[in-house]
């Protein structure tokens, strides 16, 4: 695992190598509920990599735990997204300001965590 700056606050786990065992051991103290969404999510990936001979499902697949991990390991970050996630869940239905300014939100930190484990 490398250590890279936070600029929302300390990090609570360095950043992960970009490998599906380092993923998975730096999310297991973060959410360790997440870990069995993980192991079905990659499970569908092989499974969809070996019927189409595609390696870009199980790309897909490690970058999105990636930026979950980076949201989890970032208090500020996990902070907007739960306030996102709880904003969207609470408003009455997808027409409504609320539900779309906290969807544009929760698109924001996903593509932040990306961002950062990109660079």
């Amino acid at each position: 695992m490398t250590t890279q700056p936070d600029h929302h606050g300390h990090e609570l786990v360095p950043r992960p190598e970009r490998t599906p065992a380092a993923v998975r051991v730096a999310l297991a103290p973060l959410a360790p509920h997440r870990l069995s969404e993980m192991e079905q999510h990659k499970e569908q990936a092989l499974g969809a990599a070996l019927q189409d001979g595609k390696l870009g499902h199980l790309q897909y697949w490690l970058t999105y735990w990636q930026a979950q991990v980076e949201i989890e390991r970032r208090p500020g970050l996990r902070s907007r997204y739960q306030a996102a996630l709880g904003a969207v869940q609470s408003t009455t239905g997808s027409d409504a300001p609320e539900f779309r300014a906290a969807r544009a939100e929760l698109r924001a930190v996903e593509s932040e965590a990306r961002q950062a484990v990109s660079a």
